[in-house]
């Protein structure tokens, strides 16, 4: 995969591209990240004007965006621009962008990027959260991160991506390491046991009370099977909320 990222700081991604997960793909081939600075698409390296209508605050010129784009775009490009109103960024969103060839980062900067470039290159807008920052480019590198751990090859075990949190749409189970025992507290005694059919089951379990207990919206978002429904029947039975999530939640609205 090839992700190129438009920026007006082109240095911000200087140090973070050589650590961790992105560097891995980096140095294994199959990730290339090229960083382009916006200003060198702009004859006297302008990029951002008053607002027409007055008001606080600059905006991203539409002439430079649309050059960059215009040259660095390519047939099997897809191209993402970060912004408060796109579609937020989940797992299942970084799973289908690693699917892709090539990826063109649009970072904002200033108060908003001129509607045009939305009009003319129709990008897909993403969003990493409720909030507002100075600009895209930490977007963007979280983005990269994301995709660059799911890309063939990049993880040792494939599996370790496959069973994260939110990969399956729920929250990823709590796991331990040696020392057996850390301050007089035991690892679970079914993680011992070497009873593998069990240990699916306990971490199952405990990935669905960990989701009940942080992230209950989640649950709405996914389908469970007959198993699923059972462990999350016997959670919530053990914690005295079974009745109420019976009538306030739709997977239970049928029992």
């Amino acid at each position: 995969m090839r992700v190129d990222v438009l920026t007006i700081l082109p240095g911000f991604f200087e140090s973070p591209l050589r650590f961790g997960m992105i560097r891995s793909a980096i140095e294994k081939k199959k990730l290339k990240v090229g960083i382009h600075d916006l200003r060198s698409y702009s004859q006297d390296r302008i990029v951002d004007d008053y607002p027409y209508g007055g008001g606080a605050g600059m905006v991203l010129k539409a002439e430079p965006v649309l050059a960059a784009v215009e040259d660095l775009k390519k047939r099997n490009t897809t191209t993402l621009l970060f912004t408060p109103g796109g579609r937020t960024l989940d797992q299942r969103l970084l799973a289908g962008l690693s699917q892709k060839k090539h990826l063109l980062l649009i970072c904002g900067r200033y108060k908003a990027i001129d509607q045009r470039v939305k009009e003319f290159i129709d990008p897909v807008l993403v969003s990493i959260g409720d909030y507002v920052l100075s600009g895209g480019e930490i977007g963007a590198l979280i983005l990269i991160d994301g995709v660059a751990r799911l890309l063939p090859g990049v993880l040792r075990d494939p599996d370790s991506a496959r069973t994260d949190s939110f990969s399956s749409r729920i929250l990823d189970c709590p796991y331990y390491t040696r020392p057996r025992v850390v301050r007089r507290r035991s690892v679970p005694r079914v993680l011992l046991s070497g009873n593998h059919r069990a240990i699916q089951r306990w971490r199952k379990k405990a990935s669905l009370k960990t989701t009940i207990e942080k992230r209950p919206d989640l649950l709405k978002k996914k389908s469970f099977n007959r198993e699923e429904v059972s462990i999350i029947l016997e959670v919530l039975h053990e914690r005295g909320r079974l009745q109420s999530w019976r009538y306030d939640n739709r997977l239970f609205q049928d029992d």
